[in-house]
């Protein structure tokens, strides 16, 4: 049920058994990346588990990047279906909810950016910013954006599907370790850095773009909010963290503008624009000034 029955954007009040399931999602991995710090201290970690975290971040990190966020929240380019699809399949092995309440919860965070409303600004603490709102009733699940974004027939199949995409995004490099190794032993470290590790740290880069990109780092554009240029965070989190810059412009494709702030989102969108498979790209508007763009492109956002 949502709070305000008027508003676009309405927060969803979770049953308990939701909130239940939330907590499972952060604290599993959190415990198994324990169990692996452990198990590290005495048995190291070989290149095949360190090439599966890495690797499967780099993946499924870049398709939250640029298909959760980028394509389906700021509409900032048009997609071949089987791209689309695929970015949304990949981002769901993140574990950070389905595509279409992640988008619609990211929607009201430009509608009312550190104000008011705000699902995770820092306004009301590091934690809340950072883990602490996912507890507290603040994602959008139901009105008419969330309805137009599940209305996209690429976005419901894969949402009714989250909890496959999920399993399959964990088992996966357990695979993979088992035919190179061919030992439960070496599939379930596959398992356990490939998947679980993998998942707490691309939970807590993601989360850091709403608490320490709002809290620390510069601020080139003059926007009514909060946001920072964040470079640590941008490093991490394949260019999320020049959140200023992505204030400022929210519907640009490119949220790193110098040729030096590093955004692989933005290079994989170049590529794939050479190749015909996504175009419509929206870029910075280099002639107007960004606060008067941020403000329109805040209600464009909301509005679609």
């Amino acid at each position: 049920m949502a709070h305000v029955s008027d508003d676009p954007l309405p927060f969803h009040d979770d049953p308990w058994w939701h909130k239940a399931l939330t907590l499972a999602f952060v604290v599993i991995p959190l415990a198994l990346t324990v169990y692996a710090i452990v198990y590290l201290w005495g048995n190291g970690i070989g290149w095949l588990e360190l090439g599966l975290l890495v690797g499967g971040w780099s993946l499924i990190g870049l398709s939250i990047s640029v298909g959760y966020h980028r394509l389906l929240t700021h509409g900032a380019f048009e997609a071949h279906p089987a791209v689309k699809a695929t970015l949304l399949a990949f981002g769901s092995m993140a574990v950070q909810g389905g595509a279409a309440d992640w988008a619609a919860t990211h929607k009201r965070h430009h509608a009312h950016a550190d104000e008011e409303g705000d699902p995770h600004s820092p306004l009301e603490g590091f934690w809340h910013a950072h883990l602490g709102w996912l507890f507290r009733d603040r994602f959008v699940r139901s009105g008419p954006i969330y309805e137009e974004l599940r209305g996209d027939p690429i976005v419901r199949w894969i949402d009714d599907r989250f909890a496959l995409m999920a399993t399959i995004g964990l088992l996966i490099p357990g695979l993979i370790a088992f035919a190179v190794k061919g030992t439960l032993m070496g599939a379930w470290l596959g398992v356990v850095w490939g998947g679980f590790v993998r998942v707490f740290v691309g939970h807590h880069i993601t989360w850091s773009v709403n608490s320490l990109s709002h809290m620390f780092g510069r601020r080139p554009h003059d926007t009514e909010d909060e946001a920072r240029n964040n470079p640590i965070v941008a490093l991490l989190g394949f260019g999320e963290g020049w959140h200023n810059n992505h204030h400022a412009y929210p519907t640009s494709a490119e949220i790193g503008h110098a040729w030096w702030q590093l955004d692989p989102g933005r290079a994989l969108i170049r590529i794939l624009e050479k190749m015909g498979l996504v175009w419509n790209v929206h870029r910075p508007h280099e002639d107007e000034e960004p606060e008067a763009t941020a403000a329109a492109d805040a209600a464009e956002t909301a509005a679609s």
